[in-house]
């Protein structure tokens, strides 16, 4: 448990750093690869690797947070994010783009993704009394939105291939940094409870990963970097468009994450999630039957700014769900399927985009995602978390 606001700030400013390297990494990397040279279906493999990796590393630093330390494993996926982000700046061959994929810490989505989410996240947990911690994940995931919207307003100055070099270099300096912030915290971040190592796996936490499975399958369809690379290709999208664009869309998501702690605590999670979710999947769909960018550009903001009111209650409804000891892992463990479905999506945009089947990702990704909250609601619409069944 963290037991000092040096420790809180120290978390909260490896995040926001983490966050702003996602931010211009989302935006320019489908735009980077493609002035190297690389077909979309490269670029597509290069988004779900990561994804990918980014799950599995996760489940196994969540296993082993408590031998190895939760200091050190954070540690870890900095220099990660290092390696990765050196290697976007030289690669000049497929196999070395996805060998950045390897690392699992590409930009491909959101700053909330990442082998470091469970270890932080259940750090953050244990850092306040349990009836503040629906705004806790929300001020979390507002501190990571507002990082990630400065990182797309510095990506307009991505107009060269050597300055997307540059940016790329600079993304693994930033990974470095939080390297240097995780052996900062204190030891009593550290994981002490003897569970710690678990990674539950009882019925209700494989019926809602099951969920997110299907959830992340249609999100990976639509990740920011995805997004950026489709009206890049579609409407000719530049830098210096895009940029702004995932600023402001990173703005909209900050301001409706404080909206999100404060509406969980009024009508429950899960509520919280399906009732601001269905609307935005809804919206995603009608995105391919714009017939020019700037409408493109407006159903996008719309769906933005309620699209991901579900990331802070989905994480403070995990960990309210499973014993203290094993939150990590039950993170871990959700995180991993959310990042195996999420990996497929980029390589199945990739393949659309080639085919110039350009409404085929967002109307997928809209259906696969819908049927996720009416699935969710019908089946977890009682099941409370601790926290809210104790403050009743």
């Amino acid at each position: 448990m963290i037991n000092s606001r040096r420790d809180y700030l120290v978390l909260l400013t490896a995040r926001s750093l983490r966050a702003f390297g996602f931010g211009f990494g989302a935006v320019l990397i489908g735009i980077h690869l493609d002035r190297k040279g690389f077909p979309p279906v490269v670029v597509g493999t290069v988004l779900s690797v990561g994804l990918g990796a980014a799950a599995l590393y996760g489940l196994v630093l969540a296993r082993w947070s408590a031998p190895i330390g939760r200091r050190r494993g954070l540690a870890l996926t900095g220099l990660l994010m290092g390696l990765a982000g050196l290697d976007l700046a030289l690669a000049t061959s497929a196999w070395e783009a996805v060998l950045a994929g390897l690392t699992g810490m590409v930009a491909s989505a959101g700053s909330d993704y990442g082998p470091f989410s469970a270890l932080e996240q259940a750090v953050l947990t244990g850092s306040v009394p349990s009836q503040r911690r629906n705004r806790a994940f929300g001020r979390y995931a507002l501190f990571g939105a507002l990082a990630t919207a400065a990182g797309g307003l510095a990506a307009t100055a991505g107009t060269t291939p050597a300055r997307t070099e540059l940016f790329f270099a600079g993304y693994g300096l930033l990974g470095l940094a939080t390297t240097a912030l995780a052996l900062a915290l204190s030891p009593a971040v550290e994981a002490t409870d003897a569970t710690a190592t678990g990674l539950p796996l009882n019925r209700r936490l494989v019926g809602l990963s099951s969920l997110f499975l299907v959830d992340s399958i249609g999100g990976g369809l639509v990740a920011q970097a995805v997004i950026a690379y489709w009206l890049h290709v579609r409407f000719g999208a530049s830098a210096q468009l895009l940029g702004p664009l995932f600023a402001v869309m990173s703005l909209l998501q900050a301001g409706s994450y404080e909206v999100a702690g404060r509406l969980g605590d009024r009508i429950g999670l899960v509520n919280t999630m399906v009732f601001t979710h269905l609307p935005s999947n809804l919206l995603l769909a009608l995105v391919p039957l714009s017939p020019t960018l700037p409408a493109a550009i407006g159903l996008l903001l719309v769906r933005f700014s309620i699209s991901q009111m579900d990331v802070p209650a989905r994480q403070a409804y995990v960990v309210s769900i499973v014993p203290a000891g094993q939150r990590a892992g039950a993170l871990a463990v959700t995180g991993t399927v959310r990042g195996a479905g999420q990996a497929l999506g980029p390589y199945v945009a990739g393949v659309a985009i080639q085919a110039a089947a350009y409404g085929v990702p967002f109307v997928l990704a809209g259906a696969l995602k819908a049927a996720y909250d009416l699935a969710l609601f019908g089946a977890f619409r009682r099941v409370r978390g601790e926290h809210e069944v104790t403050s009743a």
